[in-house]
Parts: structure tokens; C-alpha cells; sequence
């Protein structure tokens, strides 16, 4: 895509900010959106399936919208941008059903290029029992290069960005809102270290408001991301588990540290591992456990 095709792709994603997926029908018949413009609300509501009278919406806001300076804006505020079809863009995410269409960035994006990414996450209601399993897996880790992957939600997500951090690691914190919309604001001082030197990723535009429904989606990229995801502490019924079904779905090593067998947070990491995630407590186990998994 040339630098016209990307700030007209930028204005759609802008106001109708939906994984690449949902964008395909109008990028096969017009991948360059030369003539998106011209396009009717009855054949956009077609090919976006969307009721007629939002694709009105839809067409008259990306009118509005479509030569706006998002290039300018975004550097102004330190955003990079990485479309679908930049070289930058992770070729694992291409492989989901639903890849995001683009990734706003702060921070150094050359983290994207790590080949060994691992995701620790839990619950957000994670105890001292997660802090001290992740200060204990994390050294081998770090050591062989890892780039640690999370979520930056309270509990086990900011305990594995922190650690890593205070260990000399580097982390990737992906989000579920846009950068105009930190959440949650307990989080804030972490934000600001990870923006600085590690990278901070979201697929929604710095407007986006954080909605319950964006958490699942976060979950699928920080999925996609990594080669294996580590469970600290998550109950049963979780946002956690739902991380752990997409990296089932796009086969990725999963392992599952065991906890207090009568504690809600330890029920999560044994059904996992019930159901043939590996068993972990210590590091150079992970490490070792990932390498004969790879081989």
C-alpha cells in the first residue's frame, strides 16, 4: 500500500474499527480503497452485512474522515501505525481467523520482530502466590531472550510486566482500549515505563473507550503473539481461560502452573492441566518443557 492507500485505510479503520476479516469483502474488490468513496450505502451494507442505515452512517463518517491527517496526528503523539500489510506486522497474527487490520503502537516496535515471545497471564484477582511463581519462572526466561507478552490488567498481568521490567526484560503489553483511554488507572505508572522502552499495542484507534467486549478480542493477540502461554492463578470461569482457548486454536504450547488445591484461583491451572497443559514451577522447567516441545 502506498502512503494514500494507508490514510484512506487509516479513515475506515477510523470509523469502522473491526478485525481485517470483517474488512476483506471491500479490500478483495478494492484493495487500494480508490474507490470506497464512491460506493454506495446499499453496496456497503452488502458487503460489510450491516443494516442499511448504518452503513449510511458509515459512509457519510468516512467521508468526514477521509483526509484527515491521521499520519501527522498519530506521530504527534507517538503512534505507530502497522497495517496488515506493513513488514513489521507478525506474520502469526495473519494466521488467525480474525487478524486485527491494524496495530497502534507506542513504544519500540521492533519488539514485534522478537522471535521468542511467551504470554504470562491470570486472574485479575491474582495473591502473592502468582508474584513469587512469576519471579520464579521469569530468570531462564529473560536469560534465553525472551520478550514477555501480557495484558496490562491488575493482578497477574501487571505482576509479569512489572518483574520483567525490574529484571532487565523486555514486555509487550497489549489492550483492550485505545491510548486515549488507559485502563485500568491503577495501571497508569506501568503504562508510562512500558511506552518509554517496551511496547504498548492495541488494534483500536486512540478514541476507543475500553468495553467489556474488547478484553476477549485483547486475549486473541496476545494468543497470536506468543509461541506458548504460561497460567499462573485463574478461576474456572475466566477471562484468562479465554486466552487459553485461542491458543489451543492456533496450537500454540501451553503450560499451567498448580496451586492450592483449595483455592477458586488454583481451579483454573488444574483443569488446564486435567486437560493436558504441562505442569510447571519453575523456570528452567518452562524453558525446558518449551524447547522439547519445539524440537
Amino acid at each position: 500500500m502506498n502512503k494514500q492507500s494507508i490514510q484512506r485505510l487509516l479513515a475506515l479503520h477510523y470509523v469502522y474499527p473491526k478485525p481485517l476479516n470483517r474488512l476483506m469483502p471491500i479490500l478483495k474488490e478494492d484493495p487500494e480503497l480508490e474507490f470506497l468513496h464512491r460506493r454506495s450505502a446499499i453496496d456497503m451494507a452488502q458487503q460489510l452485512q450491516l443494516p442499511l442505515h448504518k452503513a449510511s452512517l458509515l459512509k457519510q463518517s468516512y467521508l468526514h474522515h477521509m483526509n484527515a491527517p491521521f499520519h501527522a496526528i498519530y506521530e504527534k503523539s507517538h503512534i505507530h501505525i502497522v497495517t496488515c500489510f506493513d513488514p513489521l506486522y507478525p506474520s502469526s497474527l495473519l494466521e488467525m481467523i480474525d487478524p486485527p487490520a491494524i496495530l497502534y503502537l507506542k513504544g519500540n516496535p521492533e519488539l514485534l520482530k522478537a522471535r521468542e515471545k511467551i504470554a504470562i497471564i491470570g486472574s485479575r484477582k491474582a495473591q502473592y502466590y502468582s508474584d513469587r511463581a512469576i519471579q520464579e519462572l521469569l530468570p531462564p526466561l529473560l536469560a534465553e531472550g525472551f520478550v514477555i507478552v501480557s495484558g496490562l490488567a491488575k493482578g497477574a498481568d501487571a505482576m509479569a510486566h512489572r518483574h520483567t521490567i525490574d529484571s532487565g526484560g523486555k514486555t509487550i503489553a497489549v489492550i483492550g482500549s485505545g491510548f486515549l483511554h488507559r485502563y485500568p488507572k491503577s495501571n497508569e505508572p506501568l503504562y508510562s515505563l512500558i511506552e518509554e522502552t517496551h511496547l504498548l499495542l492495541s488494534e483500536y484507534p486512540p478514541y476507543m473507550t475500553p468495553q467489556k467486549w474488547n478484553f476477549p478480542m485483547r486475549n486473541r493477540i496476545i494468543s497470536g503473539l506468543s509461541q506458548g502461554i504460561i497460567v499462573t492463578q485463574a478461576e474456572v470461569k475466566s477471562g484468562t481461560l479465554s486466552t487459553i482457548e485461542h491458543a489451543l486454536d492456533h496450537g500454540k504450547d501451553v503450560f499451567a502452573v498448580p496451586g492450592d488445591i483449595f483455592s477458586p484461583l488454583s481451579e483454573g491451572p488444574h483443569k488446564l492441566i486435567a486437560e493436558g497443559a504441562k505442569p510447571v514451577w519453575n523456570g528452567s522447567q518452562v524453558l525446558e518443557e518449551y524447547r522439547q516441545l519445539r524440537s
